[in-house]
């Protein structure tokens, strides 16, 4: 969002997805300005792709975990 915001890789996955979700507040209010826009999406497009990595990282884990279980 900001110049000194912490790089995607350095947030928990519910700081990511709670800047995301400001960020989507800020872009559906009155209050989003134009000259912010293309960072704010640049910014936006980054979280879901790491959001996106973990889950299903995650996903792919708890499946190797689990057929480990029934085997």
């Amino acid at each position: 969002m900001s110049e000194n915001a912490k790089p995607v890789k350095e947030l928990t996955y519910n700081e990511a997805f709670d800047e995301l979700s400001t960020i989507l507040k800020t872009m559906q209010s009155d209050q989003c300005d134009i000259d912010r826009l293309a960072s704010l999406t640049r910014r936006a497009t980054e979280l879901i792709a790491e959001c996106r990595a973990r889950l299903t990282a995650t996903d792919e884990e708890l499946r190797t975990i689990l057929n480990e279980f029934e085997n």
